[in-house]
């Protein structure tokens, strides 16, 4: 059917009035505008809350800025004044909308721009951040700094093809950059990709040819992969610029190390550690390295003359004869590591550690005055640690001051009561230092407490079961301990003695002789070939008896009856 011009011209005219209407849906309604007394209202609760926004009571702030919103909610400075708000209430997401906003009607504004790409990465919202950005330097003028902004958020995500991007369109705005190589060169090493790391390294190089930090990062560049020489003769041409650079000579000695140019390599290390620029802390961080390779005969002279070169570099620093004392330590070089951590000390004494160090040393070197000095200058700085009451009642102990030996070792037990082993220590000692004092129930008292913990402690199980025997008592008890030492250690000349000795005392004459015999075997000291004598006596052989004692007299150690022994070719005890 055919349809007539009239009803072609009515429809036409009804699709005119649809097309508007559909038109006119798309369109927001619009706000009606405040009037001037909703204004005023709207200003003056803003500025009443900036005031408590100033005064930093950001919920009395955000009351203020809500009211205000209410009466003109397109203010822009409003909108981001509610969404900056939010951001310090730690609430970023309901700031969000608001600084949206703010953007919409003010779009030239960088600061709107700013909060909102802030807003965004508080919530991780790393894209939506980065458009923010994007949008601030789309519509709003010289406002390309913020690329940097953008290359570091793109960096933050690990986006590094976005943030190289984002550094040509720096470079393209601002030109060549030192910063820029920088950063594109740490982003291929990131990336493990060395070739253009190393590539971006050399246009640095090449664009500042006297600076010595980009040759030397070059030359670790080259090291990592695998270009030691070309490395080294990067090494050589930062030392034609800064002679005696220390890190360049440190890193000249890894990679002629590697190369088995050995000589090479500790020339290299010692012109680094002779320079003052290269500081205490990376010397110590070395010398530690070699300390944990220690016990090495290889490196152990090297090791030394560094430490060496350390104090003449840094006579002032405590660490440098800290690190030499540990070197020397281990080396075997004990008289050296002590001088060495005195001098430590005496520039800083507040390190417990160099102190334990020095009374272990005393006691080692068998020099029982100075332990008793130096664990006094420590129970100064550190009179609640156990271990400084131990040594200097041990030191006490050894130069024959025994009421002062057990009063230190008391008080160090007091202080280790939580410590049944170091408890135990202190015990042996004070066992000893009672028996000195004739203070025979207590040293039984202390030598039985340690071996209620410990019962083969082998210093108890010898002083307790010689010194019952010197008292004459509980002889069977000290048999049984002795007997114990000598089945466990047959071979050593002390218990052999003291055993023997305990044989004697109960009269078993040819038993302490037997004994006493595989003791001199293994040791001729003073005190058992006394004891010797004093057992051929007892079996009828006085001039083989005077032998030993006059054999014992010449060793200057004997007992104090040894003169009249030989005079009177008698026995005495």
């Amino acid at each position: 059917m055919v349809a007539t011009g009239e009803s072609q011209a009515q429809s036409k005219k009804k699709r005119a009035k649809a097309k508007k209407e559909a038109a006119q849906a798309t369109v927001p309604a619009t706000q009606p505008q405040p009037s001037e007394q909703e204004q005023q209202l709207s200003e003056a609760l803003f500025l009443d809350g900036l005031k408590y926004f100033m005064l930093e009571d950001y919920k009395q702030a955000l009351g203020f800025f809500q009211k205000a919103y209410a009466v003109t909610p397109n203010n822009a400075a409003l909108n981001y004044k509610l969404a900056e708000t939010y951001l310090l209430l730690d609430n970023p997401k309901a700031g969000l909308p608001f600084a949206q906003s703010a953007t919409t009607q003010n779009p030239k504004n960088t600061y709107y721009y700013l909060l909102l790409a802030q807003l965004h990465t508080e919530q991780k919202q790393y894209t939506e951040a980065a458009q923010a950005y994007n949008d601030l330097m789309r519509n709003v003028p010289d406002t390309e700094q913020y690329l940097f902004n953008l290359a570091e958020l793109y960096l933050s995500q690990s986006k590094y093809d976005d943030a190289l991007k984002t550094y040509d369109r720096i470079e393209k705005r601002y030109g060549a950059l030192e910063q820029l190589s920088m950063n594109r060169q740490q982003i291929y090493l990131r990336q493990k990709n060395v070739g253009k790391a190393i590539a971006e390294g050399e246009k640095l190089i090449a664009a500042n040819p006297t600076e010595i930090r980009y040759l030397l990062a070059q030359a670790e560049l080259y090291n990592a992969s695998k270009k030691t020489d070309i490395a080294i003769e990067t090494l050589n041409q930062a030392l034609r610029l800064e002679p005696g650079n220390p890190f360049a000579h440190l890193m000249l000695a890894d990679l002629y190390r590697q190369k088995g140019s050995l000589a090479e390599s500790e020339k290299q290390v010692k012109q680094a550690f002779a320079s003052t620029d290269l500081d205490i802390d990376t010397k110590v961080r070395i010398l530690v390295d070699f300390i944990r390779q220690l016990p090495n005969p290889e490196i152990e002279g090297v090791a030394l003359q560094l430490v060496d070169l350390t104090i003449a570099s840094h006579p002032e620093e405590a660490k440098a004869y800290a690190v030499a004392g540990d070197l020397q330590t281990i080396a075997g070089k004990k008289e050296m590591a002590r001088g060495n951590y005195l001098k430590a000390v005496k520039l800083d004494d507040s390190h417990f550690k160099i102190w334990q160090q020095i009374v272990l040393l005393d006691a080692e070197l068998a020099q029982s005055d100075s332990l008793v000095i130096h664990s006094e200058k420590a129970l100064e700085l550190f009179p609640n640690q156990a271990v400084f009451w131990f040594y200097n009642g041990t030191g006490h102990l050894i130069e024959k001051n025994f009421a002062k030996a057990v009063k230190s070792l008391e008080h160090g037990k007091r202080l280790s009561a939580s410590e049944p082993e170091l408890a135990a220590q202190f015990n042996a000692q004070l066992g000893d230092g009672y028996n000195s004092l004739k203070e025979y129930k207590k040293s039984d008292e202390a030598y039985e407490a340690v071996l209620t913990h410990d019962p083969d402690n082998e210093h108890v199980l010898n002083n307790y079961s010689y010194f019952l025997s010197l008292r004459g008592e509980q002889l069977p008890k000290a048999k049984a301990m002795a007997q114990r030492l000598v089945q466990k250690h047959p071979a050593n000349p002390t218990y052999l003695d003291t055993y023997a000795w305990v044989l004697y005392k109960m009269e078993d004459y040819n038993g302490a002789l037997k004994y006493l015999e595989q003791a001199i075997a293994y040791s001729e000291d003073a005190a058992i070939v006394e004891h010797y004598g004093d057992v051929l006596f007892k079996l009828g052989k006085r001039d083989e008896a005077v032998r030993q004692w006059e054999k014992a007299k010449l060793k200057g150690e004997a007992s104090a009856f040894i003169d009249r022994k030989i005079k009177e070719k008698k026995l005495y005890e």
